[in-house]
């Protein structure tokens, strides 16, 4: 072999031992990365979540699920949960994440915020304990790194810190406060309503579905802006409160200001009372089959109503 044949070759060569060492490299890197990986609880765990138990400072309350839907059990009530929010929640601990291991000594769970007055949050599988995870701080006063450790044991770690921000958010965050309620497969879009009828203290306004357009009466229109009016019952059927009320009943007699009527395609009919707003600017509002009394400003609430002359043709 010639001098120039030799020096290809060692080339050539070191051009494979080079491409093979650097495949090692980002290889091994990767499989680092997987092992250092790790999730508090598996995908199974969380579907058979049937309790999810938080406590923070002297806030305390429960996610149950119930009938496949959940609900937020909270100073002996029980109200709609969003579903969504709590699926969210839940996939915090299931995704595989970096969750650095920052202590193993018992030493370090105050620094840690991670002491006997530690937040925590247990999740049970129809009232077996899964996990019970608490959840501290260095610093009380910033939020950016939080820390975990499991219940019984030392070691510590830290990780996402937007789980903080779901256990010490207000318990009211939970709820699913959509007065057309959208939980259990029970969402009313549109298309399923049939008429609106809204019942206001000057007037009645009525929307009656006509193949691809709408029948109004109860006000004169001479030129109805149908996608107004569409828009409008989108607003109703997403309209929501801010917060669920205990200090008025059902049976009060608040509710005859107004009230908004939706007859939908399958035969229910979903009424919506209102009162008139108080001294602190509150309307209450309760939908019919349920005992919950929904509390909406009064300038949110008076979304829910519009002048005849917006849904004219401009």
């Amino acid at each position: 072999m010639t001098y120039k044949n030799k020096l290809y070759f060692l080339t050539a060569l070191i051009a494979v031992m080079v491409l093979l060492y650097s495949g090692s490299l980002i290889l091994n890197s990767d499989i680092g990365t997987k092992r250092s990986s790790f999730a508090w609880m598996d995908s199974k765990t969380a579907e058979k979540t049937t309790k999810i138990a938080v406590s923070a400072g002297e806030e305390k309350f429960e996610l149950i699920k119930q009938n496949k839907m959940w609900v937020v059990l909270y100073n002996g009530n029980a109200y709609p949960a969003r579903d969504v929010r709590v699926q969210d929640f839940l996939s915090f601990f299931t995704t595989r994440d970096s969750w650095q291991v920052r202590s193993s000594s018992a030493s370090t769970h105050e620094r840690f915020g991670l002491g006997a007055d530690a937040s925590s949050v247990s999740f049970y599988a129809d009232n077996v304990l899964q996990l019970e995870l608490l959840l501290g701080y260095e610093d009380p006063n910033n939020r950016s790194e939080s820390f975990f450790r499991r219940q019984g044991q030392n070691e510590v770690r830290s990780g996402n810190s937007s789980i903080s921000a779901y256990v010490s958010s207000a318990v009211s965050n939970w709820y699913n406060l959509r007065l057309v309620s959208d939980s259990g497969g029970s969402h009313v879009d549109l298309n399923t309503v049939q008429r609106l009828s809204i019942y206001a203290p000057d007037e009645t306004q009525i929307f009656t579905r006509r193949n691809r357009g709408w029948v109004i009466s109860g006000i004169e229109i001479a030129d109805p802006d149908i996608p107004a009016i569409e828009s409008y019952i989108r607003g109703i059927l997403s309209a929501e409160g801010d917060n669920f009320s205990d200090t008025v009943s059902v049976n009060d007699q608040i509710y005859n200001h107004s009230r908004l009527v939706l007859e939908l395609g399958n035969g229910n009919v979903v009424t919506i009372r209102l009162s008139d707003p108080d001294e602190s600017g509150r309307v209450f509002a309760n939908v019919s089959g349920s005992e919950l009394i929904y509390s909406i400003p009064a300038w949110s609430a008076g979304r829910l109503f519009r002048e005849a002359a917006s849904f004219e043709m401009q």
